[in-house]
Parts: structure tokens; sequence; C-alpha cells
């Protein structure tokens, strides 16, 4: 017997990768990926706020993961601007392509930013949205508050969610002070219950780093 498939109209186009992916990720490298699970639509959709909703902007994901917050990102954008993806794990990296043709993947460092941005003759970011995890910003000098804040264009806007669980936490702290130096204003947002654990987003903006 054979099976009529279903109408254009109602297929779904594929998800983030599942939480199989994340999990293999998280036990290989849990300081990097920090989370067991993917993060919600709830906070994808918190995180990626700043994203312009016209215009031609350069938008910046840093630590995409599985892609969770990149799906918001394109559908904001709806083909418009230039999306850079910063992704140190290969493998992730790999699924990114695969799902977003159009998305221009980077496999480095965060803290190649600036270099990775002159090599495709972008001036700078519009917007920088982070998926990193507090733990993986590096303790020395330069900072990554820094770095970032010194790809963003004047009137840009940095995003880095949180869970409510760590903001306490030394970690928390650090990046919370980093981001007072580097930016001159840096704004806690509301819990996102809706996302497991409970999240927050901080959004930074103007950012104090001259480009150069």
């Amino acid at each position: 017997m054979s099976t009529v498939p279903a109408p254009p109209a109602l297929r779904r186009p594929p998800g983030p990768a599942g939480t199989g992916t994340f999990l293999r990720e998280f036990l290989r490298d849990p300081v990097r990926t920090a989370s067991a699970l993917p993060s919600s639509r709830a906070l994808a959709r918190a995180v990626t706020a700043p994203v312009p909703e016209t215009g031609d902007p350069v938008v910046v994901e840093l630590g995409p993961g599985t892609g969770a917050f990149t799906d918001v990102i394109a559908e904001r954008l709806g083909g418009r601007g230039h999306r850079l993806a910063v992704e140190l794990n290969p493998r992730l990296a790999a699924s990114l392509r695969e799902r977003h043709p159009g998305l221009d993947v980077a496999v480095a460092d965060a803290m190649d930013l600036p270099a990775l941005l002159a090599e495709r003759g972008l001036g700078g970011a519009d917007v920088i949205v982070s998926g990193l995890p507090w733990a993986a910003y590096p303790l020395r000098e330069p900072w990554l508050t820094d770095v970032v804040a010194g790809a963003l264009h004047p009137d840009g806007a940095f995003t880095q969610f949180g869970y409510t669980l760590t903001r306490s936490l030394p970690p928390a702290r650090r990046l919370r002070a980093r981001l007072a130096g580097a930016f001159e204003e840096v704004v806690h947002g509301r819990a996102v219950t809706a996302n497991m654990p409970p999240a927050f987003v901080l959004t930074a903006r103007r950012p104090r780093a001259v480009r150069g």
C-alpha cells in the first residue's frame, strides 16, 4: 500500500538539531557546551530581539551550537543582510552549513571576530548574539567583551544569555563587570521561564572600545 505525501503547505521545515546532538557535544566538552539541552524558542526570541527587521544588517552569532538562535535570526532577516556564524566545534559547524545553506559559517574562535569581519570586507557588526557559556570566556586579556565591543558599530547591540541559577557565580559576576567596562549600557532582561533551565538575557549597547 503506497503512502500519499503530505501537501507542501503542511510540511514543516527541519527544526534545529535535536537534544541528542546537543547532549553528545555536552559530554565531549561540558565547559564549551554548558548545557545538555538546546535553547528554547522563547529564549531565542529574547536573545535575537535587537536584530532589525529592515535594512541589510551584519549579524554575527558566536557559538551558535545546534542553531536555535540561528533559525530565529534567519526568520527575522528574511534573506537580508549578512549572517556570520562563528563556531569552534567543526561538527556543529558542518550541521549549521547543511541546515542553513546561505549562512556564512566560520570554524574559528570568537576572539578571531575582528579578523573574520575584515576578511569579508565588513566594517563591523550591527548585532552580535552570543550563545557562548560564560565559563568559556577567556580569563586573560584581551577580554572577549572588549573584542566584541570593538567589532560593533557605535549604535550596535550585543546580547548574551545566562541561566538564572548561575547568575551569582564568579563567571557570571566577572562577565557582568567586563561588560560594564566595555559598554556604556548593560540591561538585565526578565527571566525566560519557558526555557529549561530558566534563563535571562543581557543586552549591551554603546560600546566604549574603538574599532580599529
